[in-house]
């Protein structure tokens, strides 16, 4: 739980990290330096904690099985390709809170992924009540104020690339528990972000080349890592509806740094919408571990 606790934290002060490299930087190459740091943090993890059987001690032992690598190649490609890069392009047109909220929606779409895809279990009607919870606290959250609303103004392009984003993280968390649960944390981490490293990068040299631009974008890479880390370990430790309720600090710590270092305001509706988050992964949760 503690664990937990502290990646929610680090995750919210990555947008707001992420908005200062903006400054001299674009989001693709901010992602893909995010990636290399990603990995690099997550390999010494990895060296130390994951043995081999036999051995004596530390070493390098990264293999993975035939089994296992679709499955991590699915979590790099839909996980850092796909929604990293939404989430992070998202940045560059919505405020930290509206980013950081409609990311942690995650058990809407792991429900209905468990019911429609992995056909385990039907939905109650604390399910259908939680999701309808959760996308009016969206809804309230995207729209900022009743004016808004009014006019049916339910967000920005930049907020659908963050619901985007949310759905392939969702898919990547129910692959993560169903296939990888037993895998070390630190090569689980080091394998999704390293063959996303390989592909960013692998396109910047084919066009405008990779260049640190600044110090933030190093920072985020090495809080991505620990909070990875964290979060994975997490996963293998306790309930999926503790994973779920312990994130929601995550917005909590955003909108005050985004306000405090950003200068970003906070509506009254966006605060409701941050409180009905609440209520809808409270529902959810009574069910949200069937599909684990």
């Amino acid at each position: 739980m503690l664990a937990i606790l502290c990646a929610s934290i680090l995750w919210a002060i990555e947008p707001v990290l992420a908005k200062l490299a903006y400054r001299n930087a674009d989001f693709l190459q901010t992602s893909t330096l995010r990636a290399i740091f990603v990995a690099l943090t997550a390999l010494p993890y990895a060296i130390f904690t994951n043995r081999g059987s036999g051995a004596g001690g530390p070493g390098l032992n990264l293999r993975v099985s035939k089994n296992q690598f679709p499955k991590l190649l699915y979590i790099a490609i839909a996980g850092t390709i796909v929604a990293d890069l939404a989430y992070y392009f998202s940045l560059t047109r919505i405020p930290v809170i509206n980013a950081v909220l409609i990311g942690h929606m995650q058990p809407i779409f792991i429900v209905l992924l468990g019911f429609m895809i992995l056909k385990e279990d039907r939905l109650t009607k604390f399910d259908y009540l939680g999701i309808l919870v959760m996308v009016i606290a969206g809804l309230l959250v995207t729209t900022k104020t009743m004016a808004n609303l009014a006019m049916l103004k339910f967000g920005t392009s930049g907020d659908l690339f963050v619901l985007l984003a949310t759905f392939a993280w969702a898919t990547t968390a129910i692959v993560m528990r169903k296939y990888l649960r037993e895998m070390n944390a630190g090569v689980l981490v080091f394998y999704r972000f390293s063959i996303g490293a390989i592909i960013f990068v692998s396109y910047l040299l084919l066009t405008s080349g990779i260049r640190i631009s600044n110090i933030y974008q190093i920072l985020i890479g090495v809080l991505v890592g620990v909070g990875s880390i964290l979060y994975y370990e997490s996963l293998k430790r306790i309930k999926a509806a503790q994973v779920s309720a312990l994130e929601l600090s995550t917005p909590f710590f955003a909108a005050f740094l985004g306000f405090l270092v950003l200068k970003e305001s906070v509506t009254v509706m966006q605060i409701l919408g941050i409180a009905l988050l609440f209520a809808g992964v409270h529902f959810l949760s009574r069910r949200e571990e069937a599909y684990f």
